[in-house]
């Protein structure tokens, strides 16, 4: 089962000259959601404060579905695809209100200790809990755009 990360609405001020949401606040509802999820799995301020410790997005590839509208309710869900010791492989879904998927975004993010300034391996808490999800959406069924590249498909 996918996880819910985050629930926001669409501002006025994320709306561009086309009268949709811009592409660059699709990124920024994205990493709203990845900071959301660090807080969930353990990884709080006080939890990066105290342990020295956090997460770097290294990779991102965002699949735009669809339009969304001022005042629109998004729901963000995630799916973690993989992950290692240091790193985690997600998928998150943006659904509206309409709960249509309108935007994907699948990310690689990086442990890191922020002692050394360089990728560490997650704390026993914080992996545990990724063990959890993995656990939980074991079976799910891969999504279509996950793993997509781009270029210009030549008959």
């Amino acid at each position: 089962m996918m996880k819910e990360v985050l629930t926001s609405h669409v501002k006025k001020n994320w709306v561009d000259y086309n009268g949709h949401m811009n592409d660059s606040e699709y990124a920024k509802v994205f990493s709203m959601a990845v900071d959301q999820w660090m807080k969930q799995i353990g990884i709080t301020a006080d939890f990066r404060e105290k342990e020295k410790y956090t997460m770097f997005t290294l990779e991102t590839h965002l699949c735009y579905l669809d339009e969304v509208h001022e005042g629109q309710t998004l729901t963000i869900n995630l799916q973690l695809l993989d992950y290692d010791a240091k790193r985690a492989h997600v998928f998150f879904i943006m659904s509206s209100n309409s709960n249509n998927r309108v935007a994907t975004s699948e990310q690689m993010l990086m442990g890191m200790d922020t002692n050394q300034g360089k990728p560490g391996p997650f704390p026993e808490e914080i992996l545990n809990e990724i063990k959890k999800i993995a656990q939980d959406q074991e079976g799910m069924v891969l999504p279509k755009e996950a793993g997509k590249t781009i270029g210009i498909r030549r008959k």
